[in-house]
């Protein structure tokens, strides 16, 4: 089957849109529908089926849906070392985060030495960078480490702490520690469900007995820390996060009996070949961590 037409197809089961894909493909509507006949011609079997207005995956549309992608991963990676003979000339890194604050050190520094490697970044909850890696999305994602998995491999950088983080003018700027059990009877802001920062922090709370929920919900840690600096509620942020602001504006609380805390580190594909370009930035990643006093 022609590389092409596995393109359409991909572009079809990302959109579930017929005219958006076209439109993502730079073509129309209608080339876009015969060209997928075509494949499920070749196939023998429908890969997509519309109810209503809405399109879905067939059963035989996931199978070549995984396999598609498995293709499409294994000609990365003979691109990447085909790169790897243009001694980093060339290429593309694609990063998930769950922070753009933990990179920035590290891409200036790679930008500056391999100019023309292409580096994209996009800051995702860490099961959508799980998500982009095992679909081939992503090349590496820096998050909250995951149990043991299967598929990905993974390195550790440094164990993140949350802070409670308030105003210089709120009741508690003069405290030097606050316990969770306190904590959760206050006034919080912090990010929604799907981010693991405040899944780190209910299944803290779970774990300990306490009920807790807070009374906003940001999908930024910047509206956050907005919110901290204007005094309107405290908030609980992650500790790189907050370092790297450095603000006389805000307070910082250690949370106490317990810590909500959890490692961070890089994850990848374990069947991914690691080309120069992706284990030199990784390299470098590790070294600011290992040189950053603020963190260790």
């Amino acid at each position: 089957m022609e590389y092409r037409l596995l393109e359409y197809f991909i572009a079809v089961c990302e959109e579930l849109h017929f005219t958006r894909a076209a439109e993502k493909l730079g073509i129309s509507q209608p080339t876009l529908s015969q060209q997928i006949r075509l494949i499920e011609h070749r196939v023998g079997s429908p890969l997509f089926q519309r109810i209503g207005k809405k399109v879905y995956i067939t059963e035989a549309g996931e199978i070549l849906l995984k396999h598609s992608r498995n293709i499409f991963h294994e000609l990365d990676q003979a691109q990447a070392a085909l790169n790897e003979i243009q001694g980093m000339q060339r290429g593309k890194l694609r990063i998930g985060c769950s922070g753009n604050h933990l990179l920035t050190a590290t891409i200036m520094a790679f930008h500056a030495q391999y100019p023309k490697i292409e580096l994209s970044v996009t800051e995702l909850a860490t099961e959508e960078t799980k998500d982009g890696l095992l679909n081939n999305q992503l090349d590496i994602g820096v998050v909250f480490l995951p149990d043991e998995d299967e598929q990905l491999a993974c390195i550790p950088l440094y164990n993140e702490k949350l802070l409670f983080v308030v105003s210089d003018k709120h009741p508690l700027a003069q405290a030097q520690a606050i316990p969770l059990e306190e904590l959760v009877q206050l006034p919080v802001a912090m990010m929604p469900g799907k981010f693991y920062v405040r899944q780190l922090m209910d299944e803290c709370c779970k774990k300990n007995g306490f009920e807790w929920k807070p009374i906003l919900e940001l999908s930024t840690l910047e509206s956050l820390l907005q919110m901290a600096k204007q005094n309107v509620v405290g908030v609980i942020l992650p500790g790189s996060y907050v370092d790297s602001i450095r603000s006389s504006e805000i307070i910082c609380i250690p949370i106490v009996d317990p810590v909500p805390q959890k490692d961070v580190g890089i994850v990848y594909r374990k069947d991914m070949y690691l080309c120069k370009t992706t284990d030199t930035f990784m390299k470098q990643l590790k070294h600011q961590f290992l040189d950053d006093a603020t963190i260790y």
